[in-house]
């Protein structure tokens, strides 16, 4: 398989009153393209922070973060802007909906500003929509959709226009517990069809059980890499 995302001897550090912290603290991994992997770890843990820097929407204060090859340190800010929205799809905890168009409409617009639109495009979005419980709800605006609607939408922007790095932040926060399942299985299973490298945080280690891994972060630190479905299915059963 093809390495998607590398990350090298990444460090990113603030400073506070009380001196240097560092929020991730040289970790290093990589996701192969058609792999689901999940980022798990107490509140402060860093993996937050690490989201954020794979996404290019932080920088690191060292270390390097390639993406087919080619390390976003070495960009400049309009590389990576252009970066960001060819080569990553991202979900957001708060889902990020432009709140005058449509669910349909807001799936077609990665399409759009990567100049991708096309016929085959719109029939993509809707069939997308549709796997994810939401054919008939392509018209409605995201003011008429509940919370959990409206991160599927968002689930699905981030996936139509086949990105090379697809990043999840807690994409199952506003679902419950029946919906959420439903969603992070066929979010894996989109993964793995397209042959995207998928990375998902979670707090709700349930949902490990339909990724390939599990990377844990403790302290800004990777502590430990979960590889075998064993370990994978009893971290989920919280055993």
């Amino acid at each position: 398989m093809t390495l998607a995302l590398e990350v090298k001897n990444v460090i990113k550090s603030f400073q506070s009153d009380s001196g240097e912290i560092r929020a991730v603290d040289d970790v290093s991994f990589a996701v192969e393209a058609g792999e689901f992997v999940a980022l798990v770890g107490p509140s402060g843990s860093g993996k937050t922070t690490m989201l954020s820097i794979l996404a290019a929407l932080l920088s690191p204060t060292s270390g390097q973060i390639l993406i087919d090859g080619v390390d976003l340190a070495n960009m400049s800010e309009a590389e990576r802007v252009a970066l960001r929205r060819e080569k990553i799809g991202f979900t957001f905890q708060s889902n990020n909906l432009i709140p005058y168009l449509t669910a349909l409409e807001n799936v077609q617009l990665m399409l759009r500003l990567n100049q991708r639109f096309d016929r085959a495009g719109a029939v993509r979005s809707a069939e997308l929509l549709s796997r994810l419980g939401l054919g008939e709800r392509l018209n409605n605006l995201p003011a008429q959709m509940s919370g959990g609607q409206q991160q599927r939408v968002a689930i699905a922007r981030a996936l139509i226009h086949n990105p090379t790095v697809v990043l999840a932040d807690e994409p199952t926060a506003s679902l419950d517990t029946e919906r959420a399942f439903q969603v992070v299985q066929t979010f894996a299973a989109l993964i793995h069809e397209n042959n995207r490298a998928g990375i998902m945080v979670t707090h709700d280690l349930r949902m490990c059980q339909y990724v390939d891994r599990v990377l844990q972060m403790r302290d800004g630190k990777l502590v430990k890499i979960f590889t075998s479905r064993e370990e994978i299915l009893q971290l989920a059963k919280g055993e």
